[in-house]
């Protein structure tokens, strides 16, 4: 008995349906944007204090999560469209796929740049980038409107 009111408890109206998928897409949009910035920021520190190279380094890095992370956010920005979102099983895929395409890049930031490229810069903007959407809830708090 006790289950039946747990699950009625969870049913959603079409309504809320909407509103939840409207706010998954503005979350996922705010997410590679706060991302985005906090990739060109540490960019910049590292252009005024280690020079082109190590700005040029610190964007390499950045892009090597940003873009397989873009790909994915827009593909589940896409699923909010569709009845029943993004599969658990899709979601899973996509994460496996977006950690594959970011090592990916980051052999061919090593392979292509080779003796110019500032692995500090790399390191530095990919771990920050990864971490961007801190900045978002720091500025933004709880989205639960």
């Amino acid at each position: 008995m006790k289950l039946d009111a747990a699950v009625e408890a969870i049913k959603l109206t079409d309504a809320d349906r909407l509103k939840i998928d409207a706010r998954a897409r503005r979350e996922l949009v705010f997410t590679v944007v706060a991302q985005s910035l906090v990739g060109l920021v540490v960019a910049s520190i590292f252009w005024v204090f280690g020079g082109v190279s190590a700005a040029l380094s610190s964007l390499a890095g950045s892009a090597a999560y940003l873009v397989p992370n873009g790909v994915f956010a827009l593909r589940l920005w896409v699923a909010t469209y569709r009845p029943g979102g993004a599969s658990p099983e899709v979601f899973l895929i996509g994460e496996i796929l977006k950690v594959g395409a970011a090592v990916g890049l980051l052999w061919l930031i090593a392979h292509l740049g080779g003796e110019q490229v500032n692995w500090v810069a790399v390191l530095v903007s990919l771990i920050a980038t990864l971490k961007g959407y801190i900045v978002l809830m720091m500025f933004k708090g709880s989205r639960a409107k």
